[in-house]
């Protein structure tokens, strides 16, 4: 199936089987032949699908050579953008070429602002092989790097020309990569769809997978047709990020992955809003109990003070307050403005433990 999302410069969002082999044909069709391209991978990537993604480029006319950097979320960083823009100008490539992101949210995120930097922006196409860059990341032009100080500090809105999304990529993703992604899975059905959440209840999400997928996909979508630069209702798609990425930033981006973090940010979060009398009781553990059967952790022993300090350094923070993600109850979420001088009394309901 092939989705367009209708933003400032609207491009097709392809899920279809097979369709990796398909980028040479597709690229020479939306740059032209004769082009010059550097697909950027990590070490995980490159070994698995570079050669097919490079010799379908090849066969279609376009100067095509892979790039790959040590995977994992400690190379997202200033440093690995230089080294892939210095690979961009030894392979000469001008502003009519274009760049291509093949791997999980990581690759995307930072081929994406490679890409947006380079000769003020040239164009890119995400191939996205994990489960949470083909729900998530891959789509709506979020590009960047993380600081020390924080996940994601450095970045630009850079949509892509095109995003291809194959099914049959996910059979060589580990298990712990796919639990990863149904962090985000889980997190679209807690915002946007009850029926979602539901059936991820009942049903085991690999046995509904594509269906899954195109659901998430188109989601996101909509919300980024309507707030392309996250003003408002594009924020909604943080519900768990302001607990979860200050859980990633305490813990050095080691202990937990992103949708580990996510999910345990959903929980502490709907459970200080149901404190609060916002969100319908009983909300939180039915978030953690579809987070279990997905093998995803619901609690974390870091201090909530910890935590409150990283997450007012976040960027969605503005000026002393931050905007929090919150429920009213499943399918259903909003903005709650919290002061920074506050916010760890909502999160613990004035226990500091």
């Amino acid at each position: 199936m092939e989705l367009t999302v209708h933003t400032a410069t609207p491009y097709q969002i392809v899920i279809q089987r097979g369709c990796l082999s398909q980028i040479g044909p597709r690229a020479a069709q939306l740059f032209g032949t004769g082009k010059r391209t550097v697909v950027v991978g990590d070490t995980n990537t490159i070994p698995l699908y570079g050669k097919t993604v490079v010799d379908s480029l090849q066969t279609s006319r376009i100067s095509a050579s892979a790039y790959s950097f040590p995977a994992g979320e400690g190379s997202k960083r200033l440093a690995t953008v230089e080294g892939m823009l210095s690979e961009f100008v030894d392979r000469g490539l001008t502003r009519t070429d274009f760049v291509v992101a093949l791997g999980g949210g990581v690759t995307g995120d930072m081929a994406g602002f490679a890409a947006a930097s380079y000769l003020r922006g040239v164009p890119f196409i995400q191939i996205p092989t994990s489960l949470l860059a083909r729900i998530d990341s891959s789509v709506g032009g979020k590009t960047g790097v993380d600081l020390p100080q924080g996940k994601n500090l450095i970045g630009a809105f850079w949509q892509p020309s095109l995003v291809l999304i194959d099914p049959d990529t996910l059979s060589t993703l580990p298990e712990h990569f796919f639990a990863d992604g149904m962090g985000e899975a889980i997190k679209y059905g807690c915002i946007r769809s009850q029926s979602l959440l539901e059936r991820l209840e009942r049903e085991n999400a690999k046995d509904f997978l594509e269906d899954m997928i195109r659901e998430c996909v188109d989601c996101k979508r909509v919300i980024v047709e309507h707030d392309e630069k996250e003003k408002g209702e594009r924020m909604l798609l943080n519900f768990g990020h302001t607990l979860g990425h200050a859980l990633e930033k305490v813990y050095g981006y080691q202990k937990l992955s992103h949708g580990e973090a996510v999910g345990i940010g959903m929980v502490l979060m709907t459970q200080a809003s149901e404190r609060a009398g916002i969100t319908k009781p009983g909300t939180a553990r039915r978030i953690a109990n579809v987070l279990a059967r997905y093998q995803l952790p619901v609690s974390d022993p870091a201090p909530m003070a910890d935590l409150v300090k990283a997450a007012c350094s976040d960027k969605k923070s503005a000026g002393s307050s931050i905007r929090l993600v919150l429920l009213s109850s499943i399918g259903e979420s909003l903005i709650h403005t919290v002061p920074h001088a506050q916010l760890l009394e909502f999160l613990t309901g004035g226990s500091h433990s």
